[in-house]
């Protein structure tokens, strides 16, 4: 075969070894120079993977990736661009050293895993009476304006101590948080495991997630934070003094910075530095002694191996992080002032206090009633107090809680979801911390909802559940299994998927931007008959 030369056969120097490896991979007699690798000459990435390696095998040429091959698709232009560059010299692989892990024994194995359970039995022994008691007083009421002042009163007293115990925990096992390495199952791990379990079961880190009082609460815990940062991950760092984030830093869903890894039988605990004005995309990962400068972008599903650091103004994504052109904050800022972001504070706690909690323990109340009446209709006598007449209520408080808060659940889920997407509207610049700022959160967190996903996904039931959600997923072509038991999203009704596409778990659509002080949300297309795979972030 004869690939014909557009202008003039290969030029020497570079440009005619080049060719001449070219074509020995492709099997012709000869290539031009200004032919393009794949549009032009047919190749594709294996050809190409290897036509590198056999340049890395001659001593006369530089080193050539696959990166170099796509920026510059012709033989012509990738000699130029590498010009400059030094010959390789071929060596012999070193293999990289395997570090030894650190020791541990058995009897320090099986003491840890005592204490963690004697932990856990004590924490819930506690909380289980405080729980009885709490229900006993808040019974005791009157009337049910004092039941539910008393309802208030106690589920506001459980969570200030509840938020407070971590806080306490962590200064009182730990103190400061040090770079340092701690051996599994020592004790320095178990206080490690209990300060770890109590910060991220805090209902400060979950309900308050995107908010100035999370801030608030990391500040509390030791991180050094400044003003006008915005965190919206649910992954709560724990090695919080090791933690120093810049003003106006946002940092998107899913992203981890914990300041701590395990590697070799041991814990790893280090800093995290960002930067004023960092942007830290979705499900990307900050490894401990990273750093940011200011301004610094890393973009979505990227990371920072540890060491790495991103130049001040610096756009890098990847894994590992390399630099990019894309600029991840595009959205235009908006006044939002202190006064708007402790209103919105305030208006967050109160909501919490005054109604949610409040929701939650008249909810479980009437379900532990209502399963008690109907074990009372399904086995009459099985009384109450006795073995058998407790199994059957906790059967059926069981099936109740499910099926209960399957049904409604939906319905709520649904109807939310579609009726506060009327107060957004797409490609329009809102403020944080308003009416549509809650709007637009209500809606996403509906989309992290894992119960329904879970439920659904994985089967044919899922496309029918994203499209009640407000997708737009129409015709539907099963291809088996649409969709995994992961995918999330920023708002159901601005997505689409064409037709036949499948997608496998972990698929994130990310239909929002969002600045230290502004948001905006967009329509996202993935288009028919596609395959989308694992972990994507969209």
């Amino acid at each position: 075969m004869l690939i014909e030369a557009r202008g003039s056969a290969a030029t020497p120097g570079a440009e005619s070894i080049f060719a001449e490896v070219l074509a020995d991979v492709l099997r012709v007699d000869r290539v031009s120079v200004d032919s393009h690798f794949f549009d032009e000459l047919g190749a594709d990435s294996l050809v190409m993977a290897h036509f590198c390696a056999r340049v890395r095998k001659r001593g006369n040429l530089p080193s050539v990736s696959m990166r170099d091959v796509y920026r510059h698709p012709t033989i012509a232009s990738l000699a130029a661009a590498l010009a400059d560059v030094a010959p390789s010299s071929p060596r012999p692989a070193v293999p990289a050293a395997i570090e030894p892990p650190t020791p541990t024994n058995t009897r320090e194995y099986i003491l840890c895993g005592v204490l963690q359970g004697l932990f856990f039995l004590v924490y819930s022994y506690l909380a289980v009476l405080a729980i009885v008691t709490g229900y006993e007083w808040v019974s005791a009421g009157a009337s049910a304006v004092a039941m539910y002042l008393r309802l208030v009163l106690a589920s506001s007293a459980a969570f200030l101590v509840v938020s407070a115990v971590p806080i306490a925990a962590k200064w009182v096992l730990v103190g400061r948080w040090k770079a340092q390495p701690i051996r599994l199952w020592s004790l320095a791990y178990v206080r490690f495991w209990i300060v770890k379990t109590l910060v991220r079961s805090s209902p400060a880190a979950r309900l308050f997630i995107g908010t100035p009082l999370y801030l608030l609460y990391l500040r509390a815990l030791g991180a050094k934070i400044g003003p006008g940062v915005v965190i919206f991950s649910r992954r709560v760092p724990v090695c919080t003094d090791l933690l120093t984030i810049g003003a106006g830093t946002v940092i998107r869903k899913e992203a981890i910075f914990l300041c701590y890894r395990a590697q070799a039988g041991r814990l790893e605990t280090g800093p995290v530095t960002l930067g004023r004005d960092v942007f830290v995309g979705e499900r990307s990962v900050l490894d401990i002694n990273t750093c940011m400068g200011d301004g610094a972008q890393l973009g979505h599903a990227s990371a920072l191996h540890s060491g790495q650091a991103v130049p001040a103004g610096e756009w890098r994504h990847g894994c590992p992080a390399q630099r990019t052109d894309v600029d991840y904050v595009r959205v235009p800022p908006a006044r939002c002032g202190t006064l708007r972001r402790a209103a919105y504070s305030a208006a967050a706690l109160l909501a919490v206090l005054l109604l949610y909690l409040p929701l939650v323990q008249v909810g479980f109340s009437l379900a532990i009633v209502a399963a008690s009446s109907l074990a009372e209709v399904l086995d009459p006598s099985a009384r109450a107090g006795t073995v058998w007449g407790l199994f059957i209520e906790a059967l059926v408080f069981s099936l109740v809680l499910f099926f209960g808060l399957a049904l409604v659940g939906l319905l709520l889920t649904v109807a939310l979801s579609r009726v506060l997407n009327v107060f957004i509207k797409p490609d329009t610049v809102y403020p944080l911390y308003g009416f549509h700022d809650a709007a637009h959160r209500a809606i996403a967190r509906i989309g992290r909802m894992r119960f329904f996903t879970y439920l659904f996904g994985d089967s044919s039931h899922i496309v029918h559940f994203l499209q009640w959600l407000g997708y737009r997923l129409k015709p539907v072509v099963q291809t088996g299994v649409n969709f995994g038991t992961e995918v999330m999203h920023a708002n159901p009704s601005l997505s689409a998927v064409g037709s036949g596409t499948m997608a496998a778990d972990g698929l994130h659509l990310v239909n929002d931007e969002v600045s230290s002080t502004s948001f905006r949300v967009s329509r996202v297309a993935i288009g028919p008959h596609n395959f989308v795979g694992n972990d994507v972030t969209y």
